[in-house]
């Protein structure tokens, strides 16, 4: 497993994280053995990063997590956690007393001191914008209730926003699906010594390779209800993408693998080999999945059976020929 610097924290994380929103919620129905069983073959495969955050589940999320974690004192895993989507979304309700309460709570739900890396979870572009934010999270720090800030964003412009408000990282969508950031906030974030997650880095699966037209999700799965943004950001779900235009650029794509090489695992090599990129997170909802993506950080290794430069040609071209003109505007 390769492990780069998590900017100015002083922590190293590795190349392949593990997002644990589907441990949580709106993913249909984890059990906990499933959930306790991707976090144990997660961190025995070298994993050193894990994602969450207080909502996953209302918390159920963060509580296995530091559940888990209690077992391995010697763990050396970093932890971060998100705050911010436990009541409407205004920028009155980015307030002090409740960066205090949600911090306090999340203390509790993964059973440490100090949050090693808390996130806003992708707040109000004017949450972003404003000094006042910085403050409050400074104050924190200063407090020892956490150890480091950053900011989950929707678009690149408030990435950079963030990036300008010198923050630890900054977590935002990266994937064939999404390119727009290769342009400006990696570089940018690159420049400032700013980390950077690629989250939804499989496109909610539909990188995944085995969806098809006739593919169905649980009625309590963000893919069935959330397609068009009924409940949040539409580019939360499928990164954005029309659901049929996506299989037919994952079509594309597979088509340019060697034999032997998955589609999941050459995109996860693909992000984490972007200059910039710190880590990229994607989720598992049992051990397999959980195996073979942190297993596909051996295709970053020189030899590998993946070409990264022609990988990285193909996602161009089904990008610019498919996706760009209803992406690109967008986020």
């Amino acid at each position: 497993m390769h492990h780069r610097s998590l900017a100015r924290t002083g922590r190293d994380v590795s190349a392949i994280g593990l997002g644990t929103w589907q441990l949580g919620a709106d993913w249909g129905t984890v059990s906990e053995d499933d959930a306790l069983g991707v976090l144990a073959v997660s961190a025995d495969r070298g994993v050193t990063l894990f994602d969450t955050a207080d909502v996953y589940g209302d918390g159920l999320s963060e509580s296995l997590i530091g559940r888990f974690l209690a077992g391995r004192p010697q763990h050396g895993i970093t932890v971060a956690t998100k705050m911010g989507r436990r009541l409407a979304q205004t920028a009155e309700n980015y307030s002090p007393a409740h960066f205090r309460a949600w911090t306090e709570r999340s203390r509790r739900n993964l059973g440490v001191d100090t949050l090693d890396l808390v996130q806003l979870h992708c707040p109000p572009t004017d949450v972003i914008e404003n000094d006042a934010t910085y403050d409050a999270l400074d104050a924190l720090v200063a407090d020892g209730a956490i150890a480091a800030y950053g900011v989950s964003v929707e678009t690149c412009a408030q990435a950079l926003a963030a990036i300008a408000h010198g923050v630890s990282n900054v977590q935002i969508i990266v994937n064939p699906f999404r390119l727009k950031p290769l342009d400006e906030v990696l570089p940018a974030a690159a420049a400032a010594d700013v980390a950077i997650f690629a989250r939804v880095p499989l496109a909610s699966g539909l990188l995944s390779g085995r969806y098809t037209a006739q593919t169905t999700f649980a009625a309590n799965d963000h893919r069935t209800f959330n397609r068009h943004g009924e409940a949040f950001d539409r580019g939360e779900t499928f990164s954005g993408v029309d659901y049929d235009t996506g299989l037919a650029a994952v079509r594309d794509l597979t088509a340019e693998l060697p034999e032997g090489v998955s589609l999941p695992a050459a995109t996860l090599a693909w992000i984490a080999s972007r200059p910039g990129i710190t880590t990229v997170i994607p989720g598992a909802r049992n051990v397999a999945q959980a195996t073979a993506n942190a297993d596909a950080a051996a295709l970053l290794e020189a030899g590998s059976p993946l070409d990264l430069a022609a990988f990285d040609a193909a996602v161009h071209d089904v990008y610019d020929r498919d996706l760009r003109a209803q992406i690109h505007p967008n986020w």
